[in-house]
């Protein structure tokens, strides 16, 4: 009886804390920034199941590996931050000087050429414990980006300094009057910081700036802006040679010196053509390493080739980066190129870049990710790992990549050299009201390209004109509304293969013309992203070769509840099906046990989830089941024991689950179980020990014994308790 009420006690303190602001994170801010999720690849991702090691600690492989080297290369430049030299340090100390010092000015700003630095002196003064005991840690961060919703952005920023959610605040609707509604008092005022990264223009930034006492805005943009509106300037100067060799060497040499026998005036002249952009050290650093010195020699000569770099020729800091990128293998730099079709400043989920990629380039999953890693090993992306409790115990990665804004700008910028109807790729650079005029004065001829991005806001069906993409295999559709009429020109898309539909308004969007799905007859791939998924037996004629289904943030009002619901007659062909934080739905259709080619079920943070159909055990295909963070689901179904080709099944924060069914014992392929957080189970069938294949096991302390039994009777098993690190600093990523 104590034990129970200890874990009650545990449960209610902790883990519920834990979901209930995890969906206030869900309503307050999912308007910007998405969960991001990594579908679990047996065969691609070599991490946990396929982990020599036997399954254990954090997850090995070359991606998390990757994740691990970039998570090295952070720490070592904070680490080394005041050391790079005097001018960093200086910068450093006059910008809390400004933000500190300066009682009687409220708006402050770093301003600098593209790739100089300016968000990571920002992400600094966040970290800085001088600034933080100032600010009593009440310092919030914001990326502005060039075609920002700013009335969300306003709401995002009144609901951060008062604490007053705005969820109830329709589209359109007047922000309450911040002076009037809250009267700060000048002497009592908490001093806050708002931090403005990635500001483009005046008019963007003027909405976003209040005068509340106590509060100080710190604005990072390429842009000086005018007195009128900034109280004080700091500009960020590029590095010296003593401040740009340390740099440059850690990339190029892994070290911050010269290696021995390495010609020091080589190093130095192509040191001096970086001309102190701490980017660009970093990447041309990064395609150099390894590689012999005549390969440095003529890297040398073409950047001696370029213009000087100033802030009225940032082209020519493209140039110099595109040196990197042209030394590259032909699929990776496709690959990078790629990047440039979405949207700026956003995360973009790994599981939509894979499926991309795989899909325009003819490569496997497992190649795919090793060209990611070879992107991030050279710098020229970021990869994201979302750091929630118990991910280090964990084979399971949640990944999104991220990149600089002046590499995607590289991309595009590379990407757009011929022709407009003869480009490989046509990508709306920034969110725009209209269609491209560009495009418009060109649909006489049809457009070759590969890949077609659009960003636009609301479009209606008189919003579109024709036109004729017989080559677009890939289609992204980014947009801000309630409402979205999808483009007639779909019609005119015989290859496409992948279509990613994401919607980054605050509610859920309803689609029209969905009829144009009949003619996607090669359609392979479907991401669908805060869309309003409605009865699907009327959506859609069936999609023969559609093989993955994601459903993110989705509202699927009750769609798949009805029993009229015939998903293998829809989608015959599907493999993966995903389904990450959508709501309004009880329970999965029973035709999905009739897919009989799907090897991936993964349902996550659906609280709305309550059952799982009964005749699951008809997948005889299923190889990963994922049912993770679904407080609702009391059991799993018997027939679960019929799965001879699972490998993995993840059943961990579904606190209401009771119990593993005794039919799990005839899953004698299974190679892995998660079930950290699952606090209502505090026994195990005995059947367990009939898992030969079992490998790694992470549980709670409280069946950790039980289990420990189950490792002596199956050889090679490594059994884990995850360790209970209830931090909630993933809320603020």
């Amino acid at each position: 009886m104590e034990r129970l009420e200890k874990r009650v006690a545990r449960f209610m303190q902790v883990t519920m804390q834990a979901h209930v602001l995890a969906d206030v994170h869900h309503v307050r801010f999912n308007m910007e920034q998405r969960f991001d999720v990594l579908e679990h690849r047996l065969k691609a991702i070599k991490i946990g199941v396929d982990d020599k090691s036997g399954g254990g600690g954090g997850g090995g492989g070359c991606l998390g590996e990757a994740v691990k080297r970039m998570e090295e290369d952070e720490k070592w430049f904070e680490n080394s931050f005041v050391n790079l030299g005097a001018g960093i340090e200086l910068g450093k100390r006059k910008v809390k000087e400004m933000l500190m010092g300066e009682q009687d000015r409220g708006v402050f700003e770093i301003c600098g050429i593209g790739g100089s630095g300016k968000t990571t002196l920002a992400k600094e003064i966040c970290k800085d414990d001088q600034v933080k005991s100032y600010f009593k840690d009440k310092i919030f961060f914001f990326t502005v980006s060039q075609s920002p919703n700013v009335e969300q952005l306003r709401k995002m920023i009144w609901e951060k300094i008062s604490g007053c959610n705005l969820h109830g605040y329709g589209h359109g609707e007047m922000l309450p009057q911040w002076n009037l509604q809250y009267q700060w008092n000048t002497k009592s005022a908490s001093p806050v910081l708002l931090i403005l990264d990635d500001v483009w223009s005046a008019s963007v930034l003027e909405p976003l700036i209040f005068k509340i006492p106590g509060c100080k805005i710190l604005v990072v943009s390429r842009i000086k802006f005018p007195p009128s509106i900034i109280d004080c300037i700091y500009d960020l100067e590029l590095l010296k040679e003593d401040e740009a060799m340390p740099l440059f060497c850690h990339f190029a040499f892994g070290h911050n010196s010269f290696p021995r026998g390495f010609s020091q005036k080589l190093v130095k002249e192509i040191v001096d053509e970086c001309e102190g952009l701490p980017l660009a050290l970093k990447v041309i650093g990064s395609s150099l390493k390894g590689k012999p010195e005549m390969f440095w020699i003529s890297a040398k000569n073409r950047l001696s080739r370029c213009q000087p770099v100033c802030e009225s020729h940032e082209l020519q800091l493209l140039e110099r980066m595109k040196l990197s990128i042209d030394c590259l293998p032909e699929k990776v730099r496709e690959c990078f190129l790629d990047l440039g079709a979405f949207p700026e400043d956003k995360r973009i989920p790994l599981d939509v870049l894979i499926n991309m990629w795989v899909e325009l380039h003819d490569i496997d999953e497992e190649e795919a990710f090793h060209i990611l890693v070879e992107l991030s090993d050279k710098n020229l992306l970021n990869l994201v790992k979302d750091a929630r409790a118990g991910d280090m115990y964990t084979s399971y990665y949640e990944i999104s990549v991220f990149q600089h804004d002046v590499l995607r700008d590289l991309a595009i910028h590379m990407s757009n050299r011929d022709d407009i109807n003869q480009r490989k790729r046509l990508v709306m650079p920034r969110r725009d009201v209209n269609f491209p005029r560009e495009w418009e004065r060109n649909v006489d001829k049809p457009f070759h390209a590969r890949v077609i991005s659009v960003h636009t806001d609301e479009m209606r069906e008189m919003d579109w004109f024709r036109m004729d993409c017989p080559k677009a295999e890939v289609l992204i559709l980014n947009f801000a509304s309630s409402e979205y009429f999808l483009p007639p020109f779909l019609e005119n898309m015989p290859k496409l293969r992948a279509l990613i539909i994401i919607n980054y308004s605050a509610g859920n969007a309803v689609l029209h013309n969905m009829s144009v799905f009949s003619h996607l007859t090669n359609l392979r791939s479907l991401w669908f992203e805060k869309i309003s998924v409605t009865h699907l037996s009327d959506s859609t004629n069936p999609l023969n070769n559609l093989r993955k289904i994601s459903l993110v943030l989705c509202d699927m009002k009750n769609s798949l509840d009805e029993s009229d619901v015939d998903l293998p007659g829809l989608f015959p062909q599907l493999s993966e099906f995903t389904m990450d934080h959508c709501i309004n739905f009880n329970k999965l259709p029973s035709s999905i046990c009739r897919l009989h080619k799907l090897n991936s079920l993964s349902i996550t943070n659906c609280d709305s989830l309550y059952e799982l159909p009964s005749d699951l055990g008809e997948l005889q295909t299923l190889q990963v089941i994922r049912i993770y963070a679904c407080p609702h689901l009391k059991r799993l179904p018997p027939g679960i024991g019929h799965l001879v080709k699972l490998k993995y099944l993840d059943i961990s924060q579904c606190v209401g689950l009771r119990c593993l069914p005794e039919a799990i014992g005839c899953c004698r392929n299974l190679e892995k179980i998660d079930m950290r957080e699952c606090p209502q189970i505090d026994s195990l069938p005995s059947a367990l020990s009939f898992l030969e294949s079992l490998r790694c096991v992470i549980c709670d302390e409280e069946v950790f014994c039980q289990w420990k039994d189950v490792e002596k009777a199956v050889p090679g098993l490594c059994v884990q308790v995850a360790e209970e690190c209830y931090t909630l600093d993933w809320l603020s990523q």
